[in-house]
């Protein structure tokens, strides 16, 4: 995979694909300690918020801040959005307004619930003369779980989508535990649902300070399918980097279980046994796939640190 190239107002700058994106680190929007701190975290992607980080009363004041902080993150390689307020609330519309004008790679929406709300999304994005702005939403409910595949396919320009932990707890009327048991079913439909729409899966964020916590939950995500995470401490973004790249065990795991069973395919057999499990088609590509993306993630870090 190629890393992109953007063609808006700095053609030579070098983007990260949004599928090679592994860590998704929410930003206050008008605290510049955190913003240096974000800065400063190896994140793949930047998402100033205006919704829970942000309070009401200063809100004005993270709009005028966030073309500064574009500029400065896009120019260290970062991929840079916005999450805004729904665009039914009084800060929505100024939100995007805010996100567009600073020119977001990508658009973050809260509290998603249906449809109607990204196609309502996508004509704002469009009227503001921006049609190239990827969409991003929000799944924060019940009901938004159960309509995840309509919200994705409600615009083109939805290119990934993100599950929310607290929210979705909240709404659920579940009890919140750091081993997270009480959104297992949430995180598996979700991602079953991202993966049959072709979008990513953006799984929820641990909400706790320890990083070995936020270990364990990036690599129980990662034994799922998910190849991509929600962040809100720049303290775990080093964890989840590392869970969501293949390490080398893993690489010389899959290369050996690529060798021996194109080997075995060349002398004419069905398949061949390794460590004690039989290995057919559907593993030989899954360690196929772990290879090739070790390959794409080297090179869109090796283009972002030029």
């Amino acid at each position: 995979m190629k890393v992109e190239v953007m063609t808006q107002s700095t053609p030579e700058r070098l983007r990260r694909p949004t599928s090679l994106c592994r860590s998704w680190l929410f930003v206050a929007g008008a605290e510049p300690d955190a913003h240096a701190r974000a800065l400063e975290s190896g994140a793949d992607v930047l998402l100033i918020d205006f919704e829970d980080f942000t309070p009401a009363a200063r809100r004005d004041e993270a709009r005028d801040l966030l073309a500064g902080f574009f500029v400065t993150a896009k120019a260290r390689g970062f991929v840079v959005g916005a999450r805004i307020n729904p665009l039914e609330t009084e800060d929505g519309p100024r939100d995007l307004a805010a996100a567009v004008i600073a020119e977001a790679d990508i658009v973050a929406m809260s509290k998603v619930a249906t449809a109607q709300q990204v196609k309502t999304l996508g004509m704002a994005v469009s009227a503001l003369g921006n049609k190239s702005v990827e969409l991003l939403p929000n799944v924060e409910s019940a009901r938004g779980l159960l309509n995840t595949m309509e919200i994705i396919a409600a615009d083109p320009r939805v290119s990934a989508c993100l599950v929310a932990s607290e929210d979705m707890a909240a709404d659920l009327g579940a009890e919140r535990g750091k081993d997270g048991l009480e959104l297992q079913y949430v995180r598996q439909k979700f991602l079953v649902q991202c993966v049959a729409s072709g979008v990513l899966a953006i799984d929820c964020p641990y909400t706790w300070s320890d990083v070995d916590g936020a270990s364990s939950d990036t690599d129980y995500a990662r034994r799922l399918g998910y190849r991509a995470k929600s962040i809100i401490s720049s303290q775990h973004v080093g964890v989840v980097n590392a869970g969501l790249t293949p390490d080398s065990e893993a690489l010389a795991k899959a290369r050996e279980l690529v060798d021996a069973y194109e080997s075995a395919r060349q002398a004419g057999e069905a398949g061949v046994e390794i460590g004690g499990i039989h290995v057919e088609m559907p593993i030989y590509m899954n360690a196929r796939r772990l290879i090739e993306r070790a390959e794409d993630l080297k090179q869109a870090d090796r283009a972002n640190s030029l």
